[in-house]
């Protein structure tokens, strides 16, 4: 599992997934998110704006990630 490393919380999901250069824009992360392809806690999310904090783990494309406040 890989660590993303955020310098405030909350931050929004479509972000974490754009900031980690998960998704090429914002607007293709929203569709992902949409469309069912990212779990957040291994629950299926699909709401863009969803505050990730510290803690959190999500997974997209096969790749798991935990997050961390720095």
């Amino acid at each position: 599992m890989k660590t993303i490393e955020i310098y405030a919380e909350p931050i929004a999901l479509y972000q974490v997934l754009k900031l980690e250069a998960l998704v090429s824009s914002g607007g293709e992360a929203k569709l992902v998110i949409d469309d069912g392809q990212v779990l957040v806690n291994d629950i299926v999310e699909t709401r863009r704006r969803k505050k990730i904090l510290s803690g959190d783990t999500i997974e997209f494309n096969q790749e798991r990630f935990k997050i961390e406040l720095k």
